[in-house]
């Protein structure tokens, strides 16, 4: 089991990413945004990634996963195709350069004009075929995640996924339930249960976002907490996760002063930092009270 998570919560530079990781002990770095201007670290320039690198060598500190922009909710699957495979060609080299083994993919944005059984599988599955086979070739893994995309509708459409993409893997994010449609109930849809989407999916997931909060009803927005405060049932999905033997990445998502797809939440950077290390030191203590402290490496307990 390791620890890491989206460090451009803690800092907007890889330097103050780094610093915030270190403070926890950790050595690894779930990496989105990474230019100057808030590019992800598949699209900032060459010189700038040769820095990003340079600063990474110096600390020790690795990039586990790739929080790519492929097939994200920001890409209709009615567009072509051509941006998500551009991003992804720019991703496999740069991966292998850093040693990270996954990137974390989406299957297009959802048809909001549409409803749940029309919207446009066949091409979605064929996309994600392609994409599958390109980053597998590089002995190279993506894993889905549930997010605002055809795949976080609900868990059948992500057992859909797995069913017609052969080796697709999954990221489940306990957070992204809370505020999400359950597409598989009839309108009006109530929100989803984070349990049952991760019983019904767990066999497939390879590595998790820690994220938690409350949906409130009156004004339509997630409010998010520290792990275990909210109503993505964090203690037990962890819980069954480690009792099961899970030995994969558990990847912090605040969004608590920051939110990647909100540029409305915006906090010092000191608050960023703060609540990152708190949020890491909140999740380790979590880890100990489900009873399995013993698998948190000696060198996180700071």
């Amino acid at each position: 089991m390791y620890l890491t998570g989206f460090a451009d919560e803690a800092a907007a530079d890889i330097h103050g990413q780094i610093r915030a990781t270190q403070a926890l002990g950790w050595t690894n770095i779930e990496a989105r945004k990474a230019g100057p201007n808030g590019e992800n670290l598949h699209d900032v320039t060459d010189e700038q990634f040769d820095a990003i690198c340079e600063a990474l060598d110096h600390s020790g500190v690795k990039i586990n996963c790739f929080g790519s922009a492929i097939a994200n909710w920001g890409k209709p699957i009615t567009e072509p195709f051509d941006s998500s495979l551009a991003e992804a060609r720019r991703a496999i080299p740069r991966m292998k350069r850093l040693g990270a083994k996954l990137v974390r993919v989406m299957s297009f944005a959802v048809l909001k004009d549409r409803p749940a059984d029309d919207q446009m599988e066949a091409e979605r599955f064929a996309r994600l075929r392609e994409l599958q086979k390109m980053f597998a070739d590089e002995g190279l893994t993506i894993v889905h995640e549930n997010c605002m995309n055809y795949g976080g509708m609900g868990w059948t459409y992500t057992l859909k996924l797995i069913d017609n993409v052969p080796g697709l893997k999954l990221v489940f994010d306990t957070g992204n339930p809370v505020g999400s449609d359950d597409r598989t109930r009839p309108a009006p849809h109530p929100k989803q249960s984070a349990w049952e989407f991760y019983r019904n999916v767990k066999d497939h997931v390879v590595y998790v976002h820690i994220k938690d909060g409350v949906f409130n009803r009156d004004s339509g927005k997630v409010t998010y907490t520290f792990p275990g405060e909210g109503n993505g049932d964090v203690r037990r999905i962890v819980k069954d996760l480690l009792d099961g033997g899970y030995d994969g990445g558990f990847s912090m998502e605040p969004h608590m002063q920051v939110v990647f797809h909100d540029d409305s939440v915006q906090a010092s950077a000191q608050a960023r930092h703060d609540n990152y290390v708190e949020y890491g030191r909140r999740f380790m203590k979590l880890i100990e009270d489900v009873g399995h402290g013993g698998k948190i490496p000696p060198a996180y307990r700071r």
